[in-house]
């Protein structure tokens, strides 16, 4: 008998996959290096993420041990970690997130092209219940020839060169979108400490069945929001109320919105009026993939990705994923709008 489970020995890793596209693209390999070095914070991000329990790295920032060290907290130590594998890539030249307050500018002697928009942890308030995080990315050129400063982040999604995210859930998932192909998701095998190609240039389905937002703020709600979600929850055509689905970590709600179709709204509300989620590490890498895969991404009065970006900690409403359905809030926005 003929052993049906025979070890691939021609797989597609992310490494390969990119380097294969930088060939074609006849790049310097300087991208390479930066994917490279971020995906090895990923694995061991996802490697505490996984006994973060055992290693007392939940909700304990500003305990010290034994030795006197202090004992990082799980968003803490994602942050160094992905912070220091790129500035080690020699690939970039300043580094942006969600932890900092001010922009990271690498060392001259590190320096590289590329500017790189980060959330280590995303979802950080549900490590301690285990729901799935994950760490989301946006990768931009350097445009001018000045000294580098925090104001080279500032430059609208569409100038992106990748973008994407690893999700931590019941295996890590690594979703990669280029400004020269689509979108494309990488499995991490542990037993080769490597991201596999599983699935190849991912699209969105056109209308999907599930919505997904907070509605613990419906009393803040714009009236536009108000009624989609009554349009979703008592269909005037007689076609079955689409499912509600929310998990509040940005990255799992974005992914099953990708894979399974439907819309994720964080829109803007009387609470929160420039909205919650941040432009440069949480909305455009988001609406890049979504874009990517066929989808729309808008803050309900313009595309996410053409926004120009006055702060780099900058929040914007969003409202992502299946075209027909964002088309569908999109035309009620604008119905209110004119009165």
């Amino acid at each position: 008998m003929t052993d049906r489970s025979a070890f691939d020995t021609n797989v597609i890793t992310m490494t390969r996959f990119v380097m294969e596209e930088g060939r074609r693209a006849k790049g310097t390999g300087e991208f390479t290096q930066l994917l490279n070095s971020l995906c090895t914070a990923i694995k061991a991000i996802s490697t505490a993420v996984r006994k973060a329990g055992i290693a007392n790295l939940y909700g304990i920032a500003g305990s010290t041990n034994v030795t006197g060290d202090q004992v990082k907290k799980l968003d803490i130590l994602s942050n160094d970690l992905v912070i220091n594998m790129l500035k080690s890539s020699f690939s970039t030249c300043v580094i942006v997130s969600e932890e900092n307050k001010d922009a990271v500018i690498v060392e001259t002697e590190k320096r590289g092209k590329y500017i790189v928009c980060v959330d280590p942890l995303d979802g950080s308030s549900n490590i301690d219940c285990l729901v799935s995080i994950g760490t989301i990315f946006a990768i931009y050129r350097k445009m001018s020839p000045d000294e580098p400063s925090g104001k080279d982040a500032l430059q609208p999604g569409r100038n992106l060169v990748a973008a994407g995210y690893a999700l931590y859930g019941s295996a890590t998932m690594l979703v990669l979108a280029t400004s020269a192909g689509g979108v494309n998701c990488f499995m991490l095998d542990p037993a080769i400490g490597e991201f596999i190609l599983v699935d190849r240039d991912v699209k969105i389905k056109k209308k999907g069945n599930i919505y997904s937002l907070n509605e613990g703020y419906a009393k803040y709600f714009d009236p536009a929001v108000t009624e989609y979600l009554k349009k979703k929850k008592f269909p005037e055509d007689g076609s079955s109320p689409y499912g509600g689905r929310y998990i509040g970590s940005m990255v799992a709600d974005v992914h099953r919105t990708l894979v399974y179709g439907g819309i994720f709204l964080y829109p803007a509300n009387s609470k929160s009026p420039k909205g919650k989620l941040r432009l440069l590490y949480e909305c455009n890498p988001m609406a890049f993939v979504i874009e990517k895969a066929g989808g729309i991404a808008t803050t309900g009065h313009q595309a996410i990705l053409d926004i120009v970006p006055e702060d780099i900690h900058q929040r914007v409403p969003v409202v992502l994923g299946s075209p027909d359905d964002v088309k569908e809030y999109l035309e009620i926005v604008k119905k209110h709008s004119a009165k």
